[in-house]
């Protein structure tokens, strides 16, 4: 199973939206027994809260559901708890990087990495925006959580070839 982690800043708009997405694409394809899902925040100021409304709007819009959702910080064990650490900008990358002990840095990846549409350069942050940013957030969010499922797919499938 493929332990995977999203992270943001807060963990109340992009990465609990990215675990939903990509839950709904394992649901989709049958996979959930594959993957185990979490995310957190770089930052600690809302811990224990719901994702913010207007994710959860956006994202009810498209059939995700964040409502057992709630906003953690990212800990010291989830170095070793998870496979992947996907962050969704480059200060996240930073921070995730300057807390990450030198044993677990290759988990940590940008989720634009995996991203289809070249102009995806990061998961934008829509906090501070108008609604039309969750949506912009959600359109960039679909496009690299299918490439990501698709590289681990990929590598999964793979790996149990060798098997």
């Amino acid at each position: 199973m493929m332990k995977i982690l999203f992270v943001c800043l807060g963990n109340i708009c992009r990465s609990p939206s990215a675990e939903a997405v990509f839950r709904g694409l394992i649901a989709e394809h049958d996979l959930e027994r594959h993957y185990r899902l979490d995310s957190a925040g770089t930052g600690d100021w809302h811990v224990g809260k719901a994702p913010d409304p207007r994710a959860v709007e956006a994202a009810g819009k498209r059939n995700l559901d964040l409502s057992s959702l709630r906003a953690r910080q990212l800990a010291p064990e989830d170095f070793q708890a998870f496979d992947a650490i996907v962050v969704m900008d480059n200060q996240n990358f930073e921070d995730v990087m300057n807390l990450c002990p030198s044993q677990s840095l290759g988990k940590i990846s940008k989720l634009s990495d995996y991203a289809r549409n070249p102009d995806i350069r990061a998961i934008d942050d829509p906090y501070y925006g108008d609604d039309h940013g969750f949506d912009r957030m959600l359109d960039s969010l679909e496009d690299a959580c299918a490439g990501l499922l698709e590289r681990l797919e990929v590598r999964r499938n793979a790996l149990a070839e060798r098997s």
